[in-house]
């Protein structure tokens, strides 16, 4: 067995919680800059001291508001991490149109494009410093490799993994890793070797736990730390009591997955914890996961949620989770 690698445990410093930043870029619903900046203000003060951002997030409107925050603190005191994979160009015919991407509720003045070569990298991450104004980011991600195609997945690992990892060889970044929502792409991210940590999305939350056992003993044996994100699988353990209008990967939750969140809230009730305190909790009981980063709407949601992830959670709690079955 190895222990996390060095590069991996050191994100843990920066505290359980780190903030997300696809609702600056505009995820489903247009915010305005004050908004914005009160969601990153929210955090710091709540003690937050990890960001994550991506070009993909609104066309790089969430890498310069995010940025636009940064500036205003000592740099020497936050990690900040974006991804690679998806290149920004000026759209020279934009004429008033929104994102293409339905995601996101912002301006089309810039188009997306795939490149996942070394070139593209590099140009890539030049690009997202100089939309953020900063000097260097800590953690580069390649980004979402499964989106495109699952012939695709492996080749475009194979091309961005060692571009990412020359960069940190380099002394450009200090920690590089796979942001996906694939166990698949994950595992072959693993075994071809190289990073740091994963960004897993969704994969190995209280809802399920696909990455179990597989992943995490891939991560554990080659020292990769997981970094969890969308423990509330697109909102559905995202309130005490899960109701019937509650989404799952984006879209209306399936009976089945319905019918599980009510179990999980059962449970936490019995024991005095609400379901959304026990999911932004539950990937942090494992060892793997060095750090948890949420996403949030309102300058309120990050408050909500600092609150939460320090709030005592029972061990009988996740015992009784195992004894019905519920998690591993």
């Amino acid at each position: 067995m190895t222990d996390l690698c060095s590069r991996a445990a050191a994100v843990s410093a920066y505290g359980p919680l780190g903030l997300g930043s696809a609702n600056a870029g505009n995820l489903y619903s247009a915010i305005s800059d004050e908004q914005a900046h009160d969601l990153f203000a929210a955090a710091w003060a709540g003690g937050i001291r990890h960001f994550d951002t991506a070009p993909h997030y609104g066309l790089g409107l969430a890498e310069e508001r995010l940025g636009a925050f940064l500036q205003t603190v000592p740099r020497e005191e936050f990690v900040v991490s974006t991804k690679v994979g998806r290149r920004l160009e000026d759209n020279p015919d934009f004429a008033g149109e929104r994102d293409p991407c339905d995601q996101f509720d912002a301006p089309a003045t810039r188009r997306r494009v795939v490149d996942y070569s070394a070139g593209g990298i590099g140009r890539s991450l030049d690009e997202s410093l100089a939309r953020m104004g900063l000097d260097r980011v800590d953690t580069l991600y390649v980004h979402d490799p499964e989106q495109h195609g699952p012939e695709n997945t492996v080749p475009i690992l194979e091309s961005a993994m060692p571009a990412v990892c020359a960069l940190r060889d380099e002394g450009v970044v200090a920690c590089v890793g796979v942001g996906t929502g694939s166990v698949e792409a994950a595992r072959h991210a693993v075994a071809i070797g190289g990073i740091d940590v994963l960004m897993l999305a969704g994969r190995y939350t209280l809802l399920e736990q696909p990455a179990h056992p597989e992943l995490l003993e891939a991560c554990r044996d080659q020292g990769v730390g997981i970094v969890n994100t969308a423990q509330f699988n697109s909102g559905l353990l995202a309130t005490p009591r899960p109701g019937e209008n509650a989404h799952y990967e984006y879209s209306a939750a399936p009976a089945e997955k319905l019918e599980r969140a009510v179990r999980l809230a059962e449970v936490c009730e019995r024991h005095g914890v609400e379901l959304p305190t026990a999911a932004l909790q539950f990937g942090l009981q494992n060892p793997q996961v060095v750090a948890v980063v949420m996403g949030a709407a309102t300058a309120e949601q990050v408050r909500e949620n600092i609150a939460r992830i320090h709030q005592p959670v029972p061990a009988a709690l996740w015992a009784e989770l195992r004894q019905e079955g519920l998690i591993p």
